[in-house]
């Protein structure tokens, strides 16, 4: 993903480096079967960990977490390799099981393709029951699979409308106050012509166009809009029928209409320069867009399209390697990188929602009355990847090996219809390419 802005790039989008290299993931024929077990070892000894090299902050807070664990204690040392972003998901995917290290970060949405490839092992029984129970739905409903735990992270992500209320007063629109009252699709366009009729440019809207939509961020921003819809990237391992609805194509064609009134964004300053009074946008543009609107900024749910409003979730994870020798070590560490110092210290640094319930209750962005509780709300009603109901709100991406072939095929159809292509023929054809990817590789079965 490029964006506009270095600086939005490093302070805020790190929970969407996320994004980032899943292209370089497919499964590599390996065997499928979840089930793969660590063993559990001494406990004691040398553990090695990996992970991403994230912003400077990140990374001091994890070197941090690992230097205080391992002066804690005499048992257990964690010797830490930082990985560059571009390069950290290719090197797994490269790495044979048995040379992977014992603990290692993963791009959620890559989990189910390393699961299928075993080269991760559920860690119910290394990590403490403290540790699970604290972690919340969102976080674990994105690392589990047959309702075995192979991830947990120290911090979420989360989609919303931003909104310049001064422009927005100006205009007499009239805005949500939060989930219980979130505009209709219908209510969000009218919005967004009447805004566009009082703008020197005739655009309102700042659809982050500047990051491309044949990309992650398409299927992380406006999948949302599929599962408002009622509709599905993926149900019970197929796309036609779930994807190619009719619901979902009327929701894409008033997505389509959003164009006449959409700042392109090339600087990415279209929100916080008053070009667009509303951003539909993450947690990771609060900073930037905080300093520049300061009270007039507002946070929105997305628009519902007849299914509730919805949103993304998710972002990186810690696991435990197959292979390892000491899965009684690993979850020690994890244990205590995943307690509240750590995961305060991490979300100070980015500026991303707790992984974990006690944190995130903590947090003054995100706490009742704090200025990103929308956020927190909508993770606190996780529907997972399958059971999106009209009353849950945070959607996980679809938990299965060939995640990279529904982001890709959705991504770049979603990019098509913007660009003017009928939606119903175009996710029609993305539906037949996903479909035909899961028959060739037997549906990628995890169990």
């Amino acid at each position: 993903m490029n964006t506009g802005s270095r600086r939005s790039r490093r302070t805020a989008l790190t929970a969407l480096t996320l994004v980032l290299p899943l292209t370089a993931v497919a499964a590599c024929g390996g065997g499928s079967g979840t089930g793969t077990s660590a063993e559990q070892g001494s406990g004691t000894g040398t553990i090695t960990v990996w992970a991403h090299q994230g912003q400077a902050s990140e990374a001091a807070a994890l070197q941090s977490a690992v230097k205080t664990f391992n002066s804690s204690q005499q048992k257990v040392k964690v010797k830490l390799t930082l990985i560059p972003d571009a390069d950290y998901t290719k090197t797994i995917t490269a790495t044979d099981a048995s040379k992977l290290p014992d603990v290692m970060e993963f791009d959620g949405p890559t989990m189910a393709n390393f699961v299928y490839n075993k080269k991760l092992a559920a860690i119910d029984s290394y990590v403490s029951g403290k540790t699970l129970s604290n972690a919340t739905d969102a976080i674990k409903a994105e690392g589990r699979i047959d309702g075995k735990q192979y991830g947990l992270g120290m911090y979420d992500s989360g989609l919303g409308v931003y909104a310049n209320k001064k422009l927005l007063d100006a205009a007499g629109v009239k805005y949500p106050t939060g989930l219980s009252d979130d505009w209709t699709a219908a209510e969000f366009t009218a919005a967004v012509k009447k805004l566009a009729a009082k703008d020197s440019d005739g655009k309102s809207l700042d659809l982050q166009e500047n990051n491309g939509f044949a990309s992650e961020w398409g299927t992380y921003a406006f999948a949302p809009v599929v599962w408002s819809a009622g509709g599905s990237l993926l149900k019970d391992g197929k796309a036609a029928g779930a994807l190619d609805t009719s619901a979902v194509a009327s929701a894409l064609k008033t997505f389509q209409s959003w164009k006449t009134y959409t700042d392109p964004n090339t600087d990415g300053n279209a929100f916080t320069k008053g070009r667009a009074a509303l951003s539909w946008g993450g947690h990771w543009n609060y900073p930037a867009y905080s300093k520049a609107l300061g009270k007039d900024l507002v946070v929105l749910p997305l628009p519902d399209f007849g299914n509730g409003a919805k949103t993304g979730q998710g972002s990186w994870e810690w696991g435990i390697g197959a292979d390892t020798k000491n899965g009684k070590a690993a979850g020690a560490f994890l244990d205590s990188l995943l307690n509240d110092t750590n995961v305060t210290a991490m979300t100070t640094a980015n500026g991303a929602p707790a992984g974990t319930r006690s944190a995130l209750a903590a947090s003054a962005l995100y706490k009742k009355g704090g200025p990103l509780q929308l956020f927190a709300e909508q993770l606190a009603k996780p529907c997972g990847d399958s059971d999106i109901t009209k009353s849950c709100v945070a959607v996980t991406r679809p938990i299965t090996a060939g995640y990279p072939t529904v982001t890709a095929k959705f991504s770049q159809a979603l990019s098509d219809v913007y660009g003017g292509a009928d939606p119903k023929t175009a996710l029609a054809k993305a539906a037949r390419a996903i479909d035909q990817d899961f028959s060739d590789n037997d549906g990628y079965p995890l169990s």
